[in-house]
C-alpha cells in the first residue's frame, strides 16, 4: 500500500511547551476533523520529535494535486476559526511544502518516519530522482522500516491566505521530501547515517542544505473517521 492520492502537504513547525497541551488538543479535535472535511483530503498524520523537542511534522496525504487549489480548500484556509486564530501565530519555524507524490512505496504510517528535505545539485536532478525511487522501494521491504516516499514541491500560484499572514506572511518550503516510515528507531538511525546521511544523498546528486528530524507518530485520521 502506497500513500492515499497523488498530492501531500508536508510541514514542520515547533510549539513551546507551555503550549503544547492546548496545540495538541486543537490539532486533533477541531484542525484535523476540519481538514478532512474539504473534499480531497485523505488522510492527515501528526508526528512529534523522536528527541522529545519542540518539533512536529504533518502530513496530508490528497486525492490529486489540484485539491490544493479547490475553492473549498482555499475557502478554508481564509476562515480560520477562533481556536486556529489563538494558536496560529504561535507556529514557529514554520516550513510549508504543497507537493505532487513522485514515488511511493509500502505504508505511510509506521511508527516513526525519517524526514529528508533537500534539493538536487545543478544538472542533477533526473540521477537524483531516479536514485531516490529506487531507495524507496528498497526501504520499504527492509527489516526495521515499512515505506519510503518522495514527494516534490510544486508551490501553486495563489494569492497569501488568512492563515498565511497570522503567520507571518509566506511559509518557507522544503524543495524535495523523502521520507521513510518504520517501526525500529535504530533502523531510521542507520538509514539518517548511512543511506540518507549526506555523503550518500550527494552521491545520488543532492545539493548542499540537507535537513533530517525523526519523529513518533502522536495521531492520525483518515477522512471517514471524522465524517
Amino acid at each position: 500500500m502506497a500513500m492515499l492520492g497523488t498530492g501531500a502537504i508536508a510541514m514542520w513547525w515547533n510549539i513551546a511547551p507551555e503550549l503544547r497541551a492546548d496545540f495538541e488538543h486543537w490539532h486533533t479535535h477541531e484542525h484535523f476533523p476540519e481538514r478532512l472535511a474539504v473534499p480531497g483530503f485523505l488522510r492527515a498524520s501528526r508526528w512529534a520529535a523522536e528527541d522529545g523537542g519542540e518539533g512536529f511534522f504533518v502530513l496530508y496525504e490528497l486525492d490529486q494535486y489540484d485539491t490544493l487549489t479547490s475553492a473549498a480548500y482555499r475557502a478554508r484556509l481564509n476562515a480560520p476559526t477562533p481556536w486556529s486564530t489563538r494558536l496560529m501565530p504561535h507556529h514557529r519555524d514554520m516550513v510549508r511544502s504543497q507537493c505532487r507524490v513522485v514515488s511511493s512505496h509500502g505504508g505511510a504510517l509506521s511508527r516513526q518516519v525519517l524526514t529528508v528535505r533537500l534539493s538536487p545539485a545543478p544538472g542533477a536532478e533526473g540521477r537524483l530522482r531516479q536514485a531516490l525511487g529506487a531507495l524507496a522501494r528498497d526501504i520499504a521491504a527492509q527489516p526495521g522500516t515499512a515505506a519510503g516516499h518522495l514527494l516534490q514541491t510544486q508551490t501553486p500560484a495563489l494569492a497569501a491566505t488568512t492563515e498565511q499572514k497570522m503567520r507571518g506572511g509566506a511559509d518557507a518550503a522544503a524543495d524535495w521530501v523523502f521520507l521513510a516510515c518504520g517501526y525500529d528507531l535504530q533502523a531510521l538511525r542507520q538509514l539518517a547515517a548511512g543511506a540518507l546521511g549526506d555523503a550518500s544523498l550527494q552521491a545520488m546528486g543532492a545539493g548542499a542544505g540537507i535537513v533530517r528530524g525523526i519523529y513518533g507518530l502522536s495521531h492520525s485520521n483518515t477522512a471517514g473517521d471524522v465524517a
